[in-house]
């Protein structure tokens, strides 16, 4: 596991959390290391995925030091636990639920879902690592600044529908990070095309990279 100063680090470093949840479990790994290989450190593996605690704790083995393996959808306890004994690192929740008290009770960053000003500030004040915005998609960037003008201690991660465009203007708008699902992963984690994720993990690096700075 990571502490939570290492994993703000992270996110402020990297300022992308890639979001893995597929169909096969073969094709999940296949794509989380297709990621890390293109240089892509933050990887979320959805406990939606079929065989979710095989795919991480083969990534931790298999995708090299450089890679940061978490869990996603962490809802329950049970999710926690699981996500926790399989070796992630990290964990990311959609809202503030049993899940979200577990990992913090566990010691596991966490980035906590919410979308509102109030659960922004409860997920801070109960030991989340950062918040994922989510879904971001409603408000778009313009809800991420106007959250962010009585708000600017706390870091935002939106997520849900980003693409490469939106990822310019949620970094304009004061994110440290955006957390990306099937933008980034198209239809490798079922099977698909390994050489286009690769080709769109570099896409969303360099607008990482060159982005305005939270």
């Amino acid at each position: 596991m990571l502490n939570h100063t290492d994993f703000t680090r992270e996110l402020h470093g990297n300022r992308l959390v890639a979001i893995v949840r597929g169909s096969d479990p073969a094709a999940a790994l296949r794509s989380v290391l297709a990621l890390a290989q293109e240089g892509v450190r933050l990887i979320e593996i959805s406990l939606t995925t079929p065989g979710a605690e095989t795919v991480i704790a083969q990534a931790g083995k298999e995708a090299g030091p450089d890679a940061v393996i978490g869990a996603g959808t962490v809802v329950t306890r049970q999710d926690a636990l699981r996500a926790r004994d399989a070796g992630a690192r990290w964990m990311v929740t959609p809202a503030l639920d049993e899940g979200f008290e577990h990992a913090v009770t566990l010691g596991v960053p966490v980035l906590a879902g919410a979308l509102t000003p109030t659960e922004a500030v409860a997920a801070m004040r109960s030991g989340a690592g950062a918040v994922k915005l989510f879904p971001a998609s409603l408000g778009g960037p313009g809800y991420l600044r106007a959250l962010r003008d009585p708000l600017p201690d706390i870091p935002f991660v939106p997520v849900g529908g980003v693409d490469a465009e939106a990822a310019r203007a949620y970094f304009a708008a004061g994110a440290v990070a955006v957390g990306v699902g099937s933008p980034l992963l198209g239809d490798a984690p079922h099977g698909g095309d390994l050489t286009r994720l690769r080709a769109r993990a570099r896409e969303f690096l360099a607008v990482c990279a060159t982005g305005d700075a939270a």
